[in-house]
């Protein structure tokens, strides 16, 4: 999971979190404990996996960053989002719909790169004013994502958040014609 995040080239959900690690390379491991009780925590794989994934998008750099008050923090807070998704989704396109209206600005407007800055959707996401969910949604809606990605020259902040949005997508799970209806009978109004 850690590759998946960290790395442009590893898909973990193509490759079948398969790896050319091998089994002595884990062994000589001086935090393999953490691993374990990890693993003896969460007995099932997809319990495992959300863990993993909650903490990586939370900024987890490595096993022990997931001590059990901090990676059970990021955890229940996963799971909360994705048990709740269209509330925080539709509640997320409300705040960017309130910006918009105060702008006189139009839907488009929170997708796209102005004069080399973050789309508005993903300073926000970066504020804390809206979930990581949001972002992957819209992107999965649109695609803004890439586009941003060729239009933005800073090298410090988006190459990270970029990898960061792009590798939590296939880990939010929604019904896109929803979250669709909801944008736009939202921005409708």
């Amino acid at each position: 999971m850690k590759l998946h995040f960290e790395s442009d080239s590893y898909d973990a959900i193509k490759y079948n979190y398969k790896t050319s690690a091998k089994p002595q390379a884990f062994f000589k491991r001086r935090d393999k404990y953490y691993f374990a009780k990890l693993a003896k925590k969460y007995p099932k794989t997809e319990q495992l996996t959300e863990f993993y994934v909650s903490n990586f998008v939370n900024d987890a750099k490595w096993v022990g960053d997931m001590n059990e008050e901090i990676g059970e923090k990021n955890y229940n807070q996963w799971l909360k989002s994705s048990q709740s998704l269209s509330y925080i989704f539709e509640r997320d396109i409300y705040k960017l719909h309130a910006w918009c209206t105060s702008e006189q600005s139009t839907f488009d407007d929170v997708l796209i790169v102005r004069d080399n800055q973050h789309p508005l959707v993903c300073t926000m996401y970066a504020r804390g004013d809206i979930d990581i969910v949001t972002v992957v949604i819209l992107d999965q809606l649109t695609g803004f994502l890439n586009q941003a990605n060729c239009n933005i020259k800073e090298t410090l902040v988006w190459p990270d958040l970029y990898r960061k949005l792009k590798k939590t997508q296939p880990f939010v799970r929604v019904n896109l014609e929803k979250m669709k209806k909801t944008v736009v009978s939202i921005f409708e109004n």
